[in-house]
C-alpha cells in the first residue's frame, strides 16, 4: 500500500471482511479514502469490499456490510486489505489462506487491521516482519506464532506488508499512506475533516499510559505493577517485589490500599486472569496450556480462582462467542 501505484486511473484497495470485523476500524480506512477524493478534486482511490463467498458480512456490532466479489474470484488487486476483530482463528480456512497466499504471489501488498493479521500469519505472509495488533489480542497471537515478532505500534509497514492495531489507529495508518503518496497538506486536510487534531506516528502508544490508566503517580508503585504485567507467567512474590523497590513488603501494601483499594497479591491476581480470559477466548490453548502461561500449576488451581473471580469455569466461558459478550 505504500509503494507508488503505476496505474493512470484510481488506485483500488480491497477490504476482505472476516466475519465479526471490527467496524470501527474499517471505517477508520474507508473514510480517510472518501474524503482524500473529495478534496483532491479528483478519484485518487478506489475501493472495493471484499467476502469469502461474495455474500454480506456481519461486524462485530451486528451490521451488515454488503461485498462487491467474493475472494476466490478476485484475480489481482494492489492493494488487500483484512479487517477482522474476535475469533479471526474461524475465517483462516484453507481456501481463504489459499487465496491470500495466491495474490501475494502475484504482487498484492498484503495488510491487515485488528486481528487481521491473524490470516496473515496462518498464510505464512508475516514471517520475517514486525507486525503489530489490537493490544488485547497479543497474548493470543504471541502463543499461537511464536516465531513472528509481534510489537504495540499504532502500525507497521512496508511496500508489501502492513499490520494496524485497529479501532481509531487505521485512520492514522491511511494519513500516513496519503502523505505519503499525495503528500502532507492532504493528509493533515483530511485529518482536519475529522476533527482529528494530530496525525499519530506509528509509534504513538496503542493504550494510555500506565499512571493515566490506574488514576495513580507514586513512581514505586507504578514500578511494581509494570514488574507485575511483564511476570504474569512466572508471578513475583510480594516481600520480592518490595525489596525490587528498597521498600518493605508493609509499605507495599499500604500503598496499594490508599492508591488501589486493592492488596499487592490481589492485583497481580487480578492481572493474572484478565489475561487467561484473553487466551481462552482467543486461542485454542488448553486450559492447562493457559494455566502454566498465567502462572498456575495445573488447570485445577486456575479453574478455582477463575471461578471464584468470574463466576464460571474455564471451559464454560471458552464456549461463550468473544463477539457476543464484548461491548
Amino acid at each position: 500500500m505504500f509503494r507508488p501505484f503505476p496505474g493512470p486511473g484510481p488506485e483500488p484497495i480491497g477490504f476482505y471482511l472476516v466475519p465479526h470485523f471490527s467496524m470501527m476500524a474499517f471505517s477508520s480506512a474507508v473514510e480517510p479514502l472518501r474524503v482524500a477524493n473529495r478534496l483532491a478534486g479528483r478519484t485518487l482511490f478506489a475501493w472495493r469490499t471484499i467476502s469469502q463467498d461474495g455474500g454480506p458480512v456481519a461486524a462485530s456490532n451486528g451490521m451488515a456490510i454488503a461485498a462487491d466479489t467474493a475472494l476466490p474470484a478476485l484475480d489481482w488487486i494492489p492493494t488487500l486489505i483484512v479487517c477482522a476483530s474476535f475469533e479471526p482463528e474461524a475465517g483462516a480456512t484453507r481456501p481463504v489462506l489459499a487465496a491470500l497466499r495466491r495474490l501475494a504471489r502475484r504482487g498484492t501488498a498484503m495488510g491487515a487491521l485488528d486481528t487481521g493479521a491473524h490470516l496473515l500469519a496462518a498464510a505464512g505472509l508475516l514471517d520475517g516482519i514486525t507486525a503489530t495488533m489490537h493490544w488485547e489480542a497479543v497474548p493470543g497471537f504471541a502463543e499461537a506464532f511464536p516465531e513472528i515478532e509481534i510489537g504495540d505500534a499504532l502500525f507497521e509497514a512496508s511496500e508489501t506488508r502492513f499490520t494496524c492495531a485497529g479501532g481509531t489507529a487505521a485512520l492514522d495508518l491511511m494519513l500516513a499512506m496519503i502523505a505519503r503518496k499525495h503528500g502532507q497538506a492532504l493528509a493533515v486536510a483530511v485529518s482536519e475533516q475529522f476533527i482529528h487534531d494530530r496525525i499519530r506516528d506509528r509509534h504513538d502508544r496503542q493504550r494510555m499510559s500506565l499512571p493515566r490508566r490506574l488514576g495513580i503517580a507514586n513512581a514505586k508503585l507504578l514500578k511494581v505493577v509494570e514488574t507485575m504485567e511483564a511476570h504474569l507467567e512466572r508471578p513475583i512474590e510480594t516481600r520480592r517485589l518490595a525489596a525490587m523497590n528498597a521498600i518493605s513488603a508493609r509499605q507495599l501494601e499500604r500503598l496499594f490500599r490508599s492508591a488501589l483499594k486493592t492488596s499487592p497479591s490481589e492485583h497481580y491476581l487480578g492481572l493474572r486472569l484478565a489475561k487467561a480470559r484473553q487466551l481462552l477466548r482467543q486461542t485454542d490453548m488448553s486450559v492447562m496450556d493457559v494455566a502454566l502461561a498465567c502462572g498456575y500449576a495445573s488447570a485445577s488451581c486456575l479453574s478455582r480462582a477463575y471461578r471464584s473471580r468470574f463466576g464460571v469455569a474455564p471451559r464454560d466461558d471458552r464456549r461463550e462467542p468473544a463477539w457476543l459478550s464484548a461491548g
